[in-house]
């Protein structure tokens, strides 16, 4: 393709060429793909586990009243303290056939009209929202697009910035894009050791960068998706430590540990206006990244 007329373009195609080059002679330590493989380890207690330990009357609300019911997500009433919460969450299944009935915890965008509804209840309500971050991603399908995935997301994002209730969201695995934060833009947001948080999966990553998906250990290392590099820059407001190995062989332990943060942060926020609250929570996203401004 011709450059347009006094437009260059082999020096930032050298400088681009030359910083993929430092990228790949970095030498990953493995910490990060380790992370990422505890991250997404099938025996990881997901939503409906962490509802079997902590929510026994938990009554769960399907559909999104305009298309359908989305398996993907999860969501409805249960009760912490005596004090009732709306509970939406990602599930991607244990085995292969719950996994195809849950799309692999990717949502379709009834999954987050879904999430929409039940987040407007609880505001009308009155209820704290809590939610239980798990999936790769939104689902990327031709279908989901038809049916307008990209305004499904937006405007979760909107319904969730403008609720007046405490909100409280726990990256328990994977946090994969806007397909994530569609459900974690809360008050307090927090993770487990072992998950992980990022714009993108490593393989999609590694797939851009060097057009090879077996690099994504290496983006993993670039990407910074540990739960102790999202403390630091900010992006979220506590680790929840996992016992032993890992979350996927002390299920009961960490379900207890992710009930005390919750609780933690409900009583937290739950001391603020509902509309001191809602500002807040805009201006703590509004002041997120770094940028510059730069003359004509």
């Amino acid at each position: 393709m011709p450059s347009l007329p006094g437009v260059g373009y082999s020096e930032e195609v050298s400088k681009i060429e030359s910083r993929l080059e430092a990228l790949r002679d970095l030498q990953p330590s493995g910490a990060a793909w380790k992370t990422v493989e505890l991250a997404r380890h099938q025996e990881r207690p997901q939503t409906l586990d962490y509802i079997g330990h902590l929510f026994p009357d938990f009554q769960e609300l399907h559909g999104d009243r305009l298309y359908g019911d989305d398996p993907a997500v999860v969501g409805g009433m249960a009760s912490i303290d005596g004090k009732t919460i709306m509970l939406i969450g990602h599930q991607k299944g244990h085995d292969l056939k719950e996994r195809q009935f849950r799309n692999f915890g990717m949502p379709r965008p009834e999954g987050y009209r879904k999430a929409q509804r039940l987040a407007l209840l609880a505001d009308k309500f009155q209820m704290p929202v809590v939610t239980l971050v798990d999936t790769q991603g939104a689902f990327p399908g031709r279908e989901a697009e038809e049916r307008g995935q990209a305004q499904a997301i937006s405007r979760s994002l909107q319904v969730f910035a403008r609720l007046l209730v405490p909100t409280v969201a726990v990256v328990i695995g994977e946090g994969g894009s806007g397909g994530a934060l569609a459900l974690a833009l809360c008050d307090r947001v927090y993770m487990l050791e072992n998950s992980i948080y990022s714009v993108i999966t490593p393989e999609g990553c590694a797939a851009i960068l060097w057009r090879d998906a077996a690099e994504a250990p290496q983006a993993a290392e670039a990407l910074r998706l540990s739960a102790a590099d999202l403390l630091s820059f900010g992006v979220i407001d506590g680790i929840i430590l996992e016992p032993g190995k890992g979350a996927h062989r002390h299920h009961g332990a960490i379900a207890k540990r992710v009930l005390r943060q919750i609780q933690a942060a409900l009583a937290e926020t739950d001391v603020l206006t509902p509309e001191a609250r809602r500002d807040a929570r805009l201006a703590r996203y509004l002041s997120m990244g770094r940028f510059a401004e730069t003359k004509a």
